[in-house]
């Protein structure tokens, strides 16, 4: 990806790295990409991609950059720590220390904190799926919406207790080897068996009442494709509000292919989800 952006002109908005402080771990770095005087006071707590295992917030820069320009929303894109070198439930938890610093500032960045969402693609959309569910847990802070692209829900897609076993999906990009990588190292010594199975996998949640109003997208050849189903539907079925895009013959990862017709579709889409959830 980063080949990919190599002599592209410098994006709109140039962010500013913020180190956030968390007790007993180390600071949890921040680029926070502020539209100026273009600024609405929404914000979104960003969270990259890359299976739990790699990706850094530098390598979305030009999606997040124009993003804030183009619509006036303050992005916070967290770099949280990666398995296998930090397992669970370390990443969650940098997230965490992110979405409540972004609630604490808020004022200070001039912001409302009632305009405040959270948003990930891939890992990051299963770990955005993961930080609903734990500040619902924790009692907040709660965002006012959540906009999860292909995310990386459920542990057990592709291994020996999958539920799904869809025999077109996962073919191109991320299959289910790769999946079954991420997860084994996200996972570390953790054995799935207590109250926080859910922030570890959400598609584990037993009761998914009390969530923030759900965006989601995926795509139709996308390994993610039947978990993103199920769980939009277990969210409609408590009473959660979801919007749910299915781009067919999409496969993972379509929301970076910027010069094809069904990425043009997933941006509007996007935007106009985030214009209404935000009040933009």
């Amino acid at each position: 990806m980063a080949a990919r952006f190599a002599g592209l002109p410098r994006p709109a908005v140039t962010p500013v790295q913020f180190l956030i402080p968390q007790p007993g771990s180390p600071d949890v770095p921040v680029l926070v990409y502020d539209p100026g005087e273009n600024r609405s006071g929404a914000a979104i707590l960003h969270i990259h991609g890359g299976g739990m295992i790699a990706g850094r917030p530098e390598l979305t820069i030009y999606g997040t950059a124009p993003l804030a320009f183009a619509m006036g929303i303050m992005v916070a894109s967290v770099d949280y720590r990666l398995a296998p070198e930090t397992p669970f439930p370390g990443p969650q938890e940098d997230c965490f220390t992110a979405l409540a610093w972004l609630f604490h500032q808020a004022n200070r960045l001039g912001i409302s904190r009632d305009r405040i969402a959270i948003s990930g693609e891939s890992a990051g959309g299963g770990l955005a799926a993961a930080l609903a569910i734990m500040t619902r847990d924790r009692g907040g802070p709660m965002a006012v919406a959540q906009f999860l692209t292909c995310p990386m829900l459920d542990h057990r897609t592709g291994g020996p207790d999958d539920p799904y076993s869809n025999v077109v999906t996962g073919e191109f990009i991320w299959t289910r080897e790769h999946n079954r990588f991420g997860w084994d190292a996200l996972c570390g010594a953790y054995e799935v068996d207590d109250a926080r199975a859910a922030w570890f996998s959400p598609a584990l949640a037993s009761d998914l009442a009390g969530l923030p109003p759900t965006w989601l997208a995926v795509g139709s050849l996308d390994l993610f494709f039947d978990e993103s189903l199920e769980y939009a539907r277990r969210l409609a079925a408590a009473s959660v509000g979801v919007e749910l895009h299915s781009y067919p013959g999409a496969v993972h990862g379509f929301n970076t292919a910027d010069q094809t017709d069904v990425f043009r579709t997933f941006s509007r889409h996007f935007c106009g989800g985030l214009a209404e959830k935000l009040g933009l």
